[in-house]
């Protein structure tokens, strides 16, 4: 057998990610998707596989490389899916068993159809279809479309349907904040996202709601006989003021009844086998961004028990077992994503799935079956994310896919190590290091310190970030990165107000530590983030000389143009617990741009010119400032047509040009 070879740039194109797990009802199979990289097309392709819950090998079950959603019926005879495999997404049904048959679109709604619910008895089908107001007036009164009377007419009408939409917005007149897409690298078009009901044998949908207000993928009562939903119950507040509360939608006759209490903000339905509670994600609304969300019940009464208070940890995703008797629910941990259950009558919480360190249990990544087996989606340090199942009764779980086997046979994988040490007030602070590949003994190697993003997120050793932080280690640098201070997993207190301080030295104190240990050399250090960890980056070397180099990407530098240009402007506004203009000095004094010109640390900047997130306008200040005050080399770098999360999910070739331009800019100031 060869000796394995250090990690690429190019083995990003080659890692294969698996998403959403589903149990079939008699727990013998579990659908999931896999998402994969056409490096000649430049684009993701999805499709949904199946594998045994006892092990071997997966088999595809679709290709037209767009579908997800996977979602069995009642009796499992049938899957129904998302595909836009003919241009805008539908719900899809395909036969399983035998004798089988070719998958056939159940929707055709002019703007598209996703997110199907089976109701109990497999006999409709609800989903979420986005439309505006006009829209839903006109599909109100009935006034469809005939249809073409031959090919060239429908094609006709598809272009002038084009046509009409590309002017639809043109001039743009916004009324409310948000009006961008963070994430989704668009102006939102004054559609929201509506609750439909279809027969599952087919037939014309029925709507169930009419509000300009986005509702969630629904859940059925037991009975059939009504949803449950959130929604922002003033569907014209701006944010941060927007209240997310819960809904009973009733079919019959399509009346709404709120179920939440005034003052608390709730989200991730699920409801009790016996349709008598409902379990809820739930914070208090004022000054939500900064609470630690937790898991309660509510009864039909309308009485609310908070179930994880004592935990003192982000509780989220909440499912029932099937017997009603226990709530599971994913936790954010000291490093580890796992599962956990609590009695529906509250305590003791328990672990359910007591994983190796460092296991991070995706979202959405868990389903809980009929039986009482999970399936669920965990990556580890040393293994990308697999699909996993726990029999009911069982001690252990088991691996049952090896998507990304084929690539960890060839490379090499540098273990993570947990690194705990004091920060600068004697609190204990979570960190790991990374060492690189063929590591001399007794010469301590460069280090880059990787500063998550949020503030309010828990880095984990498998995180997304596993093929960057293999890379810099392939390429000779040891890698950093920890919890500081304002990070989630550790409780109320430490998650508290963040911006520079007191992370920051939580930051250099963790390098401090990998210096007085022999695993970082002093005078080679490097440092990097994205989002909140690009603001970072950019404070920390408005604070210190010490890093030989430093990227920022995708940040905020000036917390007031970031207040008054993002789509998500909740954190300024709760953090400082006041509007920027009533509290000026320390919004500007808590800003990276604000201490921008004493730079030194030569800068790159990378930024997507469409981050509706944080505007490319903040990478623009920051890189004028240090510019013009001319201490340093700086670059910017900007890429075209990407959202936010570029390094996720990203153009592949522009995932792949990034990683190059930051391994140059690292290796011109600090060469491994």
């Amino acid at each position: 057998m060869s000796a394995k070879r250090p990690i690429a740039v190019d083995d990003l194109l080659r890692l294969i990610d698996v998403e959403d797990p589903q149990l079939s009802p008699d727990g013998r199979w579990v659908a999931y998707v896999q998402r994969s990289i056409d490096r000649l097309e430049n684009r993701y392709k999805t499709a949904i596989f199946v594998v045994s819950t006892k092990g071997g090998e997966s088999f595809q079950l679709t290709r037209s490389t767009m579908d997800t959603q996977p979602r069995w019926s009642p009796d499992g005879t049938l899957l129904a899916f998302t595909s836009a495999r003919s241009g805008k997404p539908q719900v899809y049904l395909m036969r399983l068993g035998l004798p089988g048959g070719e998958a056939y679109a159940l929707t055709s709604m002019p703007n598209g159809a996703h997110s199907p619910v089976w109701s109990p008895d497999g006999k409709q089908i609800a989903f979420l279809s986005p439309l505006d107001a006009d829209e839903r007036a006109r599909e109100t009164a009935g006034q469809a479309d005939a249809a073409p009377v031959d090919k060239l007419e429908a094609q006709q009408r598809k272009e002038r349907a084009a046509q009409a939409e590309a002017r639809r917005y043109d001039p743009m007149i916004v009324h409310r904040i948000p009006f961008r897409d963070g994430y989704g690298k668009t102006y939102l078009d004054g559609r929201f996202q509506q609750i439909y009901v279809v027969a599952a044998a087919g037939g014309t949908p029925t709507r169930l709601t009419d509000l300009d207000a986005h509702y969630s993928p629904p859940v059925w009562s037991p009975d059939g006989a009504a949803l449950i939903t959130f929604r922002p119950s003033d569907p014209y507040a701006d944010e941060p003021s927007r209240l997310d509360r819960l809904y009973r939608i009733q079919i019959a006759d399509r009346s709404e009844q709120v179920l939440s209490e005034d003052e608390t903000a709730d989200r991730s339905p699920a409801i009790s086998p016996d349709g008598q509670h409902i379990a809820t994600i739930r914070v208090p609304h004022r000054l939500q961004y900064t609470r630690v969300p937790l898991l309660a019940r509510l009864d039909a009464d309308g009485t609310a028990h908070d179930l994880t208070t004592t935990f003192d940890r982000t509780a989220a995703d909440p499912a029932w077992s099937p017997d009603g008797q226990f709530i599971y629910f994913r936790a954010h941990s000291e490093g580890n994503t796992e599962l956990y259950r609590v009695p529906s009558a509250g305590s003791p919480i328990e672990k359910v799935i007591a994983a190796p360190s460092g296991t991070f249990i995706e979202v959405p990544g868990y389903h809980v079956g009929k039986s009482g087996g999970i399936a669920y989606l965990a990556s580890t340090p040393d293994v990308p994310t697999e699909v996993f199942y726990l029999a009911p009764g069982a001690d252990a779980p088991v691996q049952l896919t090896q998507a990304n086997q084929a690539l960890l046979d060839e490379v090499m994988v540098q273990p993570t190590q947990e690194i705990r040490y004091a920060s600068y007030d004697g609190s204990s602070v979570q960190g790991w290091y990374i060492p690189p590949v063929n590591q001399q003994a007794g010469s301590p190697p460069p280090l880059i310190v990787h500063i998550h993003g949020g503030p309010r997120i828990m880095a984990n050793p498998a995180s997304k970030m596993w093929h960057e932080w293999q890379l810099y280690a392939a390429r000779g640098y040891a890698v950093f990165f920890c919890n500081a201070h304002s990070s989630d997993g550790y409780g109320q207190e430490f998650q508290r107000l963040a911006y520079g301080d007191p992370d920051f030295p939580d930051h250099m104190t963790g390098v401090d530590a990998l210096i007085e240990r022999g695993l970082a050399d002093a005078d080679r250090l490097l440092v990097t983030g994205g989002s909140y960890g690009g603001y970072m980056t950019a404070w920390v070397v408005g604070h210190t000389e010490r890093f030989k180099a430093a990227i920022a990407e995708r940040g905020v530098y000036n917390l007031f143009s970031q207040y008054g240009t993002t789509d998500f402007p909740v954190p300024t506004e709760h953090e400082f617990d006041a509007k920027p203009w009533e509290v000026p000095m320390q919004v500007w004094e808590r800003s990276p741009l604000a201490h921008a010109h004493k730079i030194t640390t030569p800068l790159m900047i990378l930024h997507s010119e469409n981050d509706y997130r944080c505007l490319i306008s903040e990478a623009e200040q920051l890189f004028s400032y240090v510019r013009l005050a001319g201490k340093t080399p700086v670059q910017m770098v900007r890429f075209p047509r990407e959202g936010h999360p570029l390094s996720r999910n990203g153009e592949p070739e522009h995932r792949v040009q990034r990683l190059n331009l930051m391994l140059e800019w690292f290796a011109t100031y600090c060469p491994a």
